[in-house]
């Protein structure tokens, strides 16, 4: 698993012409981000309150889901928990069969790919049916999201055109984006009021009132919660926050940091049933709090899912969401893996720069980089480091241990400049593969700074 990243960055970046597309609409969207938040004198203060405020919520989640529990039974709803993904599949399953549900429409939720819901629900012959477009797109062509809050960004509209003429009977060749976005709702219409369940996931669990915050652009969450009486929210421990007033502060973070929108076109909250109808709320563990107790990751459960990291990431952009072998990419991904499986999902660690620009951007000042330091640190530890580098750091360390053997080497290295391409490029040169080496100076720094001091005194 180690070299898994490299070799799928590798094949993405076959295809040049789409790998500069890739790029380009993310950093796009991170540029609509930083217009956003240059709009705003006060965010800075706004993520320094966001990190306050998660970190209030990890260290107080007995209270806070004991409050949430209280408020939304005294509203009408019913709560479940799950300790883990099995616990959640089964106990969304016993709702659905005590109903008698043949079908159930759903909005994103990354919690529900995490748990690998859908597969199972439909291995137990309940028809299951995305309706948000991306996820839509993305369960017709039998794939998975490349992106937490843009699931299909990396397909064109040529790929869904054909798509939807083979799935849907659209028109041949016509691939505008409004004629197939009216494909796609004509469509699901007929989803949303033949189902017999509405679900969706949650952006923020309101302790004090005992309701779930969703935030989508396309409504198709108060859709499928409005059209149908028994309705399934489900979320996890890391989504609590304390009250409105703390809810306030991450709308007006969330969708600047996700899309480059002041917010999303929809913000809903679902705390009561319907009349007649059941509203259940699963609560879900499954590793979070294992990552509690772990003092230097445990500000990773301070993560809104807003994607900003992905956007301005300099490797996710050029290499593509399915290059990471755990099912959530970029810098969150990087390090949720390692949360949940470190042998696993090490390979996913080298996809970093350590430029730190996801930490930079992060709405709540969630340290992604540094922490992706750490883990590499750790990779030893866990048998996991490249044999290779542990090889190049020795040689180093044999080095730079040895000053008059360090100042020759430095002082021939310029001779590299003019040496024949082939003893330079070749399979032990691992960052030529895909670069120009760089060229020495003729004098080091080092050298230059010593005649300098000499001739100033």
């Amino acid at each position: 698993m180690s070299t898994y990243h490299s070799k799928a960055a590798a094949a993405f970046l076959k295809n040049k012409e789409n790998a500069s597309w890739h790029d380009k609409t993310l950093y796009f969207v991170r540029e609509k981000r930083d217009r956003q938040s240059h709009q705003i004198p006060e965010w800075e203060e706004l993520r320094h309150m966001a990190r306050e405020i998660k970190m209030y919520s990890t260290s107080h989640l007995p209270e806070l889901i004991e409050q949430f529990e209280r408020n939304a039974v005294a509203n009408g709803c019913h709560v479940h928990f799950a300790k883990d993904d099995e616990e959640y599949r089964l106990i969304i399953e016993s709702i659905l069969n005590k109903h008698n549900v043949k079908k159930l429409v759903k909005s994103k939720s990354m919690l529900s790919e995490e748990c690998e819901l859908n597969p199972y629900l439909i291995s137990k012959g309940i028809d299951v049916v995305e309706t948000d477009l991306g996820e839509r797109i993305l369960q017709l062509m039998e794939a998975h999201p490349s992106h937490i809050v843009m699931p299909a960004i990396h397909i064109k509209r040529e790929a869904v055109g054909v798509l939807f003429e083979e799935k849907l009977g659209s028109e041949k060749g016509n691939y505008d984006p409004t004629y197939l976005t009216h494909q796609a709702r004509k469509a699901l219409r007929q989803d949303f009021l033949n189902a017999d369940a509405g679900m969706t996931g949650g952006n923020f669990a309101i302790a004090s009132t005992g309701e779930v915050m969703v935030c989508t652009n396309e409504g198709n969450a108060d859709m499928g919660m409005a059209c149908q009486k028994l309705n399934i929210t489900a979320f996890g421990i890391d989504k609590f926050i304390p009250d409105l007033e703390s809810a306030g502060v991450f709308t007006r973070l969330l969708a600047r940091s996700a899309t480059g929108q002041p917010i999303t076109t929809y913000t809903s909250m679902f705390g009561r049933p319907r009349e007649g109808g059941e509203q259940h709320f699963i609560i879900v563990d499954n590793g979070r709090s294992k990552i509690l107790g772990m003092k230097e990751h445990r500000k990773i459960l301070n993560c809104i899912r807003c994607g900003a990291c992905m956007n301005t990431c300099p490797v996710y952009r050029r290499s593509g969401g399915y290059s990471y072998s755990y099912f959530i990419p970029g810098p969150i991904g990087i390090n949720l893996g390692m949360l949940h499986n470190p042998k696993e999902y090490s390979g996913n660690v080298s996809a970093c720069s350590l430029c730190l620009s996801c930490s930079f951007v992060c709405p709540v000042m969630i340290d992604l980089g540094e922490q992706i330091y750490v883990w590499r640190q750790k990779l030893d530890g866990i048998g996991k480091a490249s044999k290779e580098k542990k090889l190049m750091c020795s040689g180093m360390k044999f080095l730079m241990e040895r000053p008059k053997l360090f100042h020759r080497t430095l002082k021939m290295a310029p001779i590299a400049n003019n040496m024949p391409r082939f003893l330079i490029y070749n399979g032990l040169n691992g960052w030529g593969k895909g670069r120009e080496m760089p060229i020495f100076a003729k004098q080091s720094f080092e050298s230059w700074w010593k005649e300098t001091q000499i001739r100033n005194k």
